[in-house]
């Protein structure tokens, strides 16, 4: 019996079962906490994930780090269904600094309770188990850049030059690389579908001035009542006597006097001086009454009718000598190198047309005329400077036969570029077309104004007025560039080194700085020196000194612009540093430009975004240009 016990296997299965449960059980556990713990773990994932595109465009919308961080562990939260709050901790690091090229990331521990791993381990004998398991999930999330570029582009004269090692004229040079860099950064932008205008360009032309455009007559910003403390400094409205005055009330210049007819109790500002500018373009008969006269004669020569008969005279038809052609005057410092808000409240802010004032008839021993002489002056007194300032000449119409001032010349002398054109979304038809039209548009002549370019394109990506196309500064992802290019130094010129007379003490041909020899406001310094070194002699009224004092202005500006979170990326276009004075105006542009957030000079610290280019090398330079703003936007 023993042995066929022995020998009887059929509970063996038995056996090997109670031997095996242990194993399939745990195994059956571990399946079932597994695909627990996986469905729990993408729901982590999934809310993570959710968390940070939400946080993302909150970011971009400019909530404050304390904002963001309670935003995103609400949406975290929210988005835990099954999953306890409690059970995942979520930590967030911001984008450094809150500009654009930032990376939002976000990470969530998460303790898992497991149903049946727990039980198994006693069985096994493990009384150690932890009874949660924990696991990471992390989730990054680049912002989406927006790109706002500024085209600060030199149209002086000697951008028609031969670009060296080309064989082609600087300007077109330049046009051609600018209309590549557009097109490439726009095809970029043309692929962030779900992003409102995300490459913009303006482009501002400039020289010795910048032209804001003709159709900013009647703007808020510009100064339209004559209440700057520049607008009249070249005037004097006391020089207007008798029944046709000018008298200033209220802060503002009114026209009084019965000899102004229906022009009486009129202001008079720059902007009407260009409409007072009249020319007799012609005559036309007009009837001015009638008188009693014989209208029959007899034969015998005797009258024998009369009657009324019309009278008439030839009266002159006068027609526009001149209109404002756009370009603005340099705001006094501090607000040539900021970009604070124009405000009538605060008169020195608003910008004032250029009107250049008409010089002295009267030539010097050598019989050099004056630089700015284009109107007749009407008056005997030899006082040169007295003949500058007779206001009078304004107010009387040109003799028949004086042509209509031509571009850039008369009242709008120094004013030679076109308009700026404000920020276009290039990633549209119409935007890059208008872009790329104006940079076709562009015409070399004039001298050289890098500071008031600079400026400008300051304020062509400012989110306020004059041009308020910008996005708000305070938006993250968004980037601000501007990008200049000179081929040559800041230029302010003397009448003699021009070959002109300067009989009536200017010190200088009028530009945007108005007259060096002229005072600011009652002071005995000019704006071109205001806050300059004591490098800069005050008194020291040459072509050097005006450049000098010109590169400090444009110093101040660039470390204001870069403050103000501006990018700036310089080029300079055929200057060498063996010539003295080019190569102060290369360290000018090195020194403005900002530092690159990607790539390392050979000295290991970040890369300057300068180029010096020439003719050859300007289209590759042009190409490093939009790699760097590539790097400003692609999203990772």
């Amino acid at each position: 019996m023993f042995r066929k016990f022995a020998k009887d296997v059929r509970g063996n299965y038995m056996v090997l079962t109670a031997a095996a449960i242990v194993p399939i059980m745990g195994a059956l556990a571990l399946a079932v906490d597994y695909a627990e713990m996986s469905r729990q773990r993408q729901e982590v994932l999934n809310a993570l994930d959710a968390a940070g595109i939400a946080t993302a465009r909150y970011i971009a919308q400019g909530a404050t780090d304390a904002q963001a961080k309670a935003y995103a562990e609400d949406f975290f939260k929210a988005n835990l269904s099954s999953v306890k709050s409690t059970d995942a901790t979520l930590t967030i690091v911001l984008p450094k600094e809150n500009t654009g090229g930032g990376t939002l990331k976000m990470s969530a521990q998460m303790k898992y309770s497991p149903y049946f791993f727990p039980t198994f381990a006693m069985l096994i004998g493990n009384t150690e188990s932890n009874s949660k398991l924990d696991f990471n999930a992390v989730s990054e999330v680049r912002l989406k850049n927006t790109l706002e570029v500024a085209l600060v582009l030199d149209n002086s004269g000697s951008m028609e030059d031969i670009g060296s090692g080309s064989g082609k004229k600087r300007m077109v040079l330049l046009k051609e690389a600018a209309k590549q860099l557009v097109d490439t950064i726009a095809a970029e932008g043309e692929q962030m579908k779900q992003v409102a205008k995300p490459v913009q360009f303006g482009v501002v032309p400039f020289a010795a001035s910048v032209n804001v455009g003709a159709g900013y007559k009647n703007a808020s910003w510009m100064d339209t009542d004559g209440i700057s403390p520049i607008h009249h400094e070249n005037f004097d409205w006391s020089t207007m006597t008798g029944n046709k005055k000018v008298q200033l009330s209220g802060g503002v210049y009114y026209k009084k006097g019965s000899d102004w007819g229906a022009q009486e109790n009129q202001k008079v500002t720059r902007f009407t001086m260009f409409d007072d500018l009249q020319r007799i373009t012609g005559y036309t008969s007009v009837k001015t009454g009638s008188e009693w006269k014989c209208v029959k004669w007899n034969r015998w020569g005797g009258c024998s009718q009369y009657g009324w008969v019309d009278v008439y005279q030839d009266q002159p038809v006068y027609g526009s000598y001149a209109s404002w052609q756009g370009c603005v005057e340099v705001r006094p410092y501090p607000y040539n190198v900021n970009d604070a808000a124009p405000s009538s409240s605060t008169p020195a802010t608003l910008f004032v047309p250029m009107f250049a004032p008409d010089e002295t008839d009267n030539k010097d021993g050598s019989n050099r005329r004056a630089y700015g002489n284009w109107w007749a002056d009407l008056t005997t007194t030899s006082d040169n400077a007295a003949r500058q300032r007779y206001m009078p000449k304004y107010f009387s119409a040109a003799a028949y036969g004086t042509n209509a001032a031509a571009p850039g010349s008369g009242p709008n002398s120094m004013c030679t570029t076109t308009a700026i054109t404000p920020l276009k979304d290039v990633t549209t038809a119409a935007g890059k077309t208008a872009v790329k039209a104006a940079i076709d548009a562009m015409q070399s002549n004039g001298a050289t104004n890098v500071p008031e370019g600079m400026a400008w394109g300051w304020r062509v990506l400012s989110s306020g007025a004059p041009f308020s196309e910008g996005r708000a500064e305070t938006e993250r992802g968004n980037d601000k560039v501007v990008i200049v290019l000179t081929d040559g130094e800041n230029t302010y010129y003397t009448p003699n080194s021009l070959g002109y007379n300067d009989l009536a003490g200017n010190k200088s041909i009028y530009s945007a700085y108005g007259y060096t020899g002229k005072g600011y406001n009652g002071t005995s310094i000019t704006r071109l020196f205001m806050n300059t070194s004591n490098a800069i002699g005050k008194t020291d009224y040459s072509n050097t000194n005006y450049t000098n004092a010109m590169n400090e202005q444009f110093a101040a500006l660039c470390a204001n612009a870069k403050e103000a979170g501006i990018i700036v990326m310089t080029v300079s276009l055929d200057l060498s540093s063996s010539n003295a004075v080019e190569k102060a105006q290369i360290e000018a542009l090195k020194a403005c430009s900002s530092d690159s957030r990607f790539r390392k000079g050979g000295d290991g610290k970040p890369a300057k975004l300068y180029w010096n280019a020439t003719g050859g090398s300007l289209a590759n330079d042009f190409k490093e240009i939009a790699d760097e703003l590539s790097n400003l936007r692609i999203v990772g």
